[in-house]
Protein backbone atom coordinates (compact mmCIF):
# COMPACT_ATOMS: atom_id res chain seq x y z
CA UNK A 1 0.00 0.00 0.00
CA UNK A 2 1.49 3.32 -1.07
CA UNK A 3 1.93 5.98 1.61
CA UNK A 4 0.09 9.24 1.01
CA UNK A 5 3.31 11.23 1.44
CA UNK A 6 6.33 9.18 0.43
CA UNK A 7 8.84 11.88 1.41
CA UNK A 8 7.43 12.11 4.92
CA UNK A 9 7.35 8.31 5.13
CA UNK A 10 11.06 8.22 4.25
CA UNK A 11 11.98 10.90 6.77
CA UNK A 12 9.95 9.19 9.50
CA UNK A 13 11.39 5.74 8.81
CA UNK A 14 14.99 6.87 8.35
CA UNK A 15 16.14 6.60 12.02
CA UNK A 16 15.02 2.96 12.20
CA UNK A 17 16.54 1.92 8.85
CA UNK A 18 19.73 -0.09 8.48
CA UNK A 19 22.82 1.90 7.58
CA UNK A 20 22.77 0.69 3.97
CA UNK A 21 19.07 1.55 3.67
CA UNK A 22 19.75 5.03 5.03
CA UNK A 23 22.20 5.51 2.18
CA UNK A 24 19.35 4.85 -0.25
CA UNK A 25 17.06 7.27 1.60
CA UNK A 26 19.69 10.01 1.66
CA UNK A 27 20.42 9.68 -2.05
CA UNK A 28 16.73 9.80 -2.95
CA UNK A 29 16.04 12.82 -0.75
CA UNK A 30 18.90 14.67 -2.44
CA UNK A 31 17.99 13.57 -5.99
CA UNK A 32 14.22 13.22 -6.07
CA UNK A 33 13.59 14.17 -9.68
CA UNK A 34 16.39 11.98 -11.04
CA UNK A 35 15.33 8.86 -9.13
CA UNK A 36 11.92 8.58 -10.81
CA UNK A 37 13.74 7.94 -14.12
CA UNK A 38 16.26 5.43 -12.74
CA UNK A 39 16.36 1.66 -12.91
CA UNK A 40 16.93 -0.23 -9.70
CA UNK A 41 20.47 -1.08 -10.78
CA UNK A 42 21.19 2.62 -11.35
CA UNK A 43 19.97 3.63 -7.90
CA UNK A 44 21.89 0.81 -6.24
CA UNK A 45 25.06 1.92 -7.99
CA UNK A 46 24.65 5.59 -7.15
CA UNK A 47 23.81 4.88 -3.49
CA UNK A 48 26.66 2.32 -3.23
CA UNK A 49 24.39 -0.50 -2.07
CA UNK A 50 23.05 -3.76 -3.47
CA UNK A 51 19.79 -4.14 -5.38
CA UNK A 52 18.20 -6.25 -2.58
CA UNK A 53 18.97 -3.34 -0.22
CA UNK A 54 16.97 -1.01 -2.46
CA UNK A 55 14.04 -3.43 -2.38
CA UNK A 56 14.22 -3.70 1.43
CA UNK A 57 14.25 0.08 1.66
CA UNK A 58 11.15 0.37 -0.54
CA UNK A 59 9.27 -2.11 1.63
CA UNK A 60 10.41 -0.31 4.80
CA UNK A 61 8.64 2.87 3.63
CA UNK A 62 5.41 1.08 2.74
CA UNK A 63 5.84 0.14 -0.95
CA UNK A 64 5.65 -3.31 -2.53
CA UNK A 65 8.85 -2.79 -4.52
CA UNK A 66 10.95 -0.34 -6.50
CA UNK A 67 8.38 0.31 -9.22
CA UNK A 68 5.59 1.09 -6.76
CA UNK A 69 8.02 3.32 -4.86
CA UNK A 70 8.87 5.27 -8.02
CA UNK A 71 5.17 5.71 -8.77
CA UNK A 72 4.53 7.03 -5.25
CA UNK A 73 7.50 9.39 -5.55
CA UNK A 74 6.39 10.65 -8.96
CA UNK A 75 2.86 11.27 -7.68
CA UNK A 76 4.19 13.20 -4.69
CA UNK A 77 6.48 15.36 -6.83
CA UNK A 78 3.66 16.07 -9.28
CA UNK A 79 1.49 17.44 -6.47
CA UNK A 80 4.33 19.08 -4.54
CA UNK A 81 6.45 21.12 -6.95
CA UNK A 82 9.87 22.27 -5.77
CA UNK A 83 10.42 26.00 -5.54
CA UNK A 84 13.83 27.59 -5.57
CA UNK A 85 15.34 28.56 -2.23
CA UNK A 86 15.53 32.27 -1.51
CA UNK A 87 18.95 33.80 -2.12
CA UNK A 88 18.91 37.57 -2.37
CA UNK A 89 21.44 39.44 -4.48
CA UNK A 90 21.97 43.19 -4.83
CA UNK A 91 21.98 42.67 -8.59
CA UNK A 92 18.51 41.10 -8.68
CA UNK A 93 15.92 42.80 -10.85
CA UNK A 94 12.44 43.55 -9.51
CA UNK A 95 11.14 40.51 -11.34
CA UNK A 96 13.85 38.27 -9.86
CA UNK A 97 13.41 39.26 -6.22
CA UNK A 98 9.61 39.24 -6.59
CA UNK A 99 9.61 35.62 -7.76
CA UNK A 100 12.30 34.64 -5.24
CA UNK A 101 10.21 35.85 -2.30
CA UNK A 102 7.12 34.03 -3.58
CA UNK A 103 9.11 30.83 -4.25
CA UNK A 104 10.74 30.89 -0.81
CA UNK A 105 7.40 31.38 0.90
CA UNK A 106 5.67 28.60 -1.05
CA UNK A 107 8.56 26.22 -0.40
CA UNK A 108 8.47 26.97 3.34
CA UNK A 109 4.71 26.43 3.49
CA UNK A 110 4.96 23.18 1.57
CA UNK A 111 7.75 21.86 3.77
CA UNK A 112 5.82 22.43 6.99
CA UNK A 113 2.58 21.14 5.43
CA UNK A 114 4.31 17.87 4.53
CA UNK A 115 5.85 17.42 7.99
CA UNK A 116 3.17 18.70 10.36
CA UNK A 117 1.79 16.16 12.83
CA UNK A 118 -1.99 16.21 12.46
CA UNK A 119 -2.76 14.45 15.80
CA UNK A 120 -0.78 17.20 17.56
CA UNK A 121 -2.88 19.80 15.76
CA UNK A 122 -6.04 18.01 16.92
CA UNK A 123 -4.85 18.00 20.55
CA UNK A 124 -3.97 21.70 20.32
CA UNK A 125 -7.45 22.52 18.96
CA UNK A 126 -9.05 20.59 21.82
CA UNK A 127 -6.98 22.40 24.45
CA UNK A 128 -7.76 25.83 23.01
CA UNK A 129 -11.46 25.09 22.50
CA UNK A 130 -11.83 24.29 26.20
CA UNK A 131 -9.66 27.13 27.50
CA UNK A 132 -11.03 29.77 29.87
CA UNK A 133 -8.32 32.19 28.74
CA UNK A 134 -5.90 32.01 25.81
CA UNK A 135 -2.62 33.92 26.03
CA UNK A 136 -0.20 34.39 23.11
CA UNK A 137 3.49 35.03 23.86
CA UNK A 138 6.09 36.11 21.32
CA UNK A 139 8.98 38.50 20.74
CA UNK A 140 10.17 40.39 17.69
CA UNK A 141 8.69 39.05 14.45
CA UNK A 142 6.85 36.43 16.51
CA UNK A 143 5.09 39.23 18.42
CA UNK A 144 3.48 40.38 15.16
CA UNK A 145 2.35 36.79 14.53
CA UNK A 146 0.94 36.59 18.07
CA UNK A 147 -0.98 39.84 17.58
CA UNK A 148 -2.51 38.55 14.36
CA UNK A 149 -3.49 35.30 16.11
CA UNK A 150 -5.09 37.17 19.01
CA UNK A 151 -7.28 39.08 16.54
CA UNK A 152 -8.39 35.86 14.82
CA UNK A 153 -9.15 33.91 18.00
CA UNK A 154 -10.92 36.87 19.65
CA UNK A 155 -13.43 36.73 16.78
CA UNK A 156 -14.05 33.07 17.65
CA UNK A 157 -15.51 34.04 21.05
CA UNK A 158 -12.34 33.07 22.89
CA UNK A 159 -10.95 35.34 25.58
CA UNK A 160 -7.53 35.91 23.98
CA UNK A 161 -4.67 38.26 24.87
CA UNK A 162 -1.18 38.83 23.53
CA UNK A 163 1.98 39.85 25.40
CA UNK A 164 5.32 40.79 23.84
CA UNK A 165 6.98 42.24 26.94
CA UNK A 166 8.85 39.88 29.31
CA UNK A 167 7.44 41.53 32.44
CA UNK A 168 3.88 41.35 31.12
CA UNK A 169 4.42 37.75 30.12
CA UNK A 170 5.63 36.92 33.61
CA UNK A 171 2.61 38.59 35.25
CA UNK A 172 0.30 36.84 32.81
CA UNK A 173 1.89 33.46 33.44
CA UNK A 174 1.60 33.85 37.22
CA UNK A 175 -2.12 34.64 36.93
CA UNK A 176 -3.01 31.56 34.86
CA UNK A 177 -4.45 28.25 35.98
CA UNK A 178 -5.20 24.78 34.71
CA UNK A 179 -8.20 26.02 32.68
CA UNK A 180 -6.05 28.46 30.70
CA UNK A 181 -3.75 27.88 27.73
CA UNK A 182 -0.58 29.62 26.54
CA UNK A 183 0.54 29.57 22.90
CA UNK A 184 4.26 30.38 22.73
CA UNK A 185 5.55 31.38 19.30
CA UNK A 186 9.25 31.31 18.47
CA UNK A 187 11.13 31.09 15.19
CA UNK A 188 14.41 30.19 16.90
CA UNK A 189 13.04 28.15 19.82
CA UNK A 190 15.79 29.54 22.04
CA UNK A 191 14.53 32.90 23.38
CA UNK A 192 15.45 32.94 27.07
CA UNK A 193 12.70 35.30 28.25
CA UNK A 194 10.04 33.26 26.46
CA UNK A 195 11.40 30.08 28.01
CA UNK A 196 11.14 31.69 31.46
CA UNK A 197 7.50 32.67 30.82
CA UNK A 198 6.69 29.13 29.68
CA UNK A 199 8.14 27.69 32.89
CA UNK A 200 6.12 30.12 35.01
CA UNK A 201 2.89 29.26 33.19
CA UNK A 202 3.44 25.54 33.62
CA UNK A 203 4.33 25.99 37.30
CA UNK A 204 0.91 27.57 37.75
CA UNK A 205 -0.80 24.67 35.99
CA UNK A 206 -1.47 26.20 32.56
CA UNK A 207 -0.68 23.95 29.58
CA UNK A 208 1.63 25.48 26.96
CA UNK A 209 1.40 24.93 23.21
CA UNK A 210 4.58 25.87 21.34
CA UNK A 211 5.11 26.74 17.70
CA UNK A 212 8.84 26.21 17.47
CA UNK A 213 11.58 24.12 15.84
CA UNK A 214 11.78 20.49 16.91
CA UNK A 215 14.43 19.67 19.50
CA UNK A 216 14.57 23.33 20.56
CA UNK A 217 14.46 24.27 24.28
CA UNK A 218 11.05 25.91 23.88
CA UNK A 219 9.59 22.85 22.13
CA UNK A 220 10.98 20.55 24.83
CA UNK A 221 9.74 22.72 27.70
CA UNK A 222 6.17 22.95 26.36
CA UNK A 223 3.36 20.49 26.98
CA UNK A 224 2.52 20.28 23.29
CA UNK A 225 4.73 21.37 20.40
CA UNK A 226 3.83 21.92 16.78
CA UNK A 227 7.18 21.70 15.03
CA UNK A 228 8.10 24.34 12.47
CA UNK A 229 11.51 23.44 11.09
CA UNK A 230 12.85 25.92 8.57
CA UNK A 231 16.37 26.92 7.67
CA UNK A 232 17.63 30.13 9.24
CA UNK A 233 17.88 33.22 7.08
CA UNK A 234 21.61 33.68 6.48
CA UNK A 235 21.20 36.91 4.52
CA UNK A 236 19.63 38.80 7.41
CA UNK A 237 16.51 39.40 5.32
CA UNK A 238 13.79 40.55 7.71
CA UNK A 239 10.45 39.37 6.17
CA UNK A 240 11.16 35.71 6.83
CA UNK A 241 8.89 33.13 5.17
CA UNK A 242 8.74 31.43 8.57
CA UNK A 243 6.59 34.30 9.84
CA UNK A 244 3.93 33.45 7.26
CA UNK A 245 4.25 29.75 8.07
CA UNK A 246 3.56 30.46 11.75
CA UNK A 247 0.52 32.51 10.76
CA UNK A 248 -0.72 29.68 8.55
CA UNK A 249 -0.41 27.12 11.35
CA UNK A 250 -2.34 29.44 13.66
CA UNK A 251 -5.00 29.81 10.96
CA UNK A 252 -5.24 26.00 10.91
CA UNK A 253 -5.90 26.01 14.65
CA UNK A 254 -8.52 28.75 14.21
CA UNK A 255 -10.31 26.72 11.54
CA UNK A 256 -10.25 23.72 13.85
CA UNK A 257 -11.77 25.80 16.64
CA UNK A 258 -14.50 27.14 14.35
CA UNK A 259 -15.54 23.57 13.55
CA UNK A 260 -16.06 22.76 17.24
CA UNK A 261 -18.12 25.76 18.33
CA UNK A 262 -21.89 25.65 17.97
CA UNK A 263 -23.45 28.82 16.57
CA UNK A 264 -20.11 30.34 15.59
CA UNK A 265 -21.10 30.95 11.97
CA UNK A 266 -24.02 33.09 13.08
CA UNK A 267 -21.73 35.03 15.42
CA UNK A 268 -19.19 35.71 12.65
CA UNK A 269 -22.00 36.74 10.34
CA UNK A 270 -23.25 39.21 12.94
CA UNK A 271 -19.73 40.65 13.28
CA UNK A 272 -19.45 41.08 9.52
CA UNK A 273 -22.78 42.85 9.35
CA UNK A 274 -21.79 45.12 12.21
CA UNK A 275 -18.55 46.04 10.49
CA UNK A 276 -20.38 47.10 7.35
CA UNK A 277 -21.42 50.31 9.12
CA UNK A 278 -17.74 51.24 9.49
CA UNK A 279 -16.99 50.90 5.78
CA UNK A 280 -17.53 53.27 2.90
CA UNK A 281 -20.36 52.41 0.57
CA UNK A 282 -19.23 52.03 -3.01
CA UNK A 283 -21.73 53.66 -5.32
CA UNK A 284 -22.77 51.62 -8.29
CA UNK A 285 -22.06 53.28 -11.66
Amino acid sequence: MKPRNIIRAMETARPSLRRSERLVADYILANRQEVIHMRIVDLAQEAHVSEPTVVRFCRAVGCDGFQSFKMALAQHLAHSPQYQAFSFSDDDSAQQYTFKVFDATMEALKKVRDSIDVPTVERAVELIANARRLEFYGFGASAAVATDAQHNFFRLQISASVYADPHMQAMSAMSLGADDVVVAISQSGRTRALLDAIKLARQNGAPVIALAPSQSPIARESDLAIYIDLEADDDGYTPLPSRLVHMTVLDILAVGISATKVGLREHLSDIEQGLQALRLNVEQP
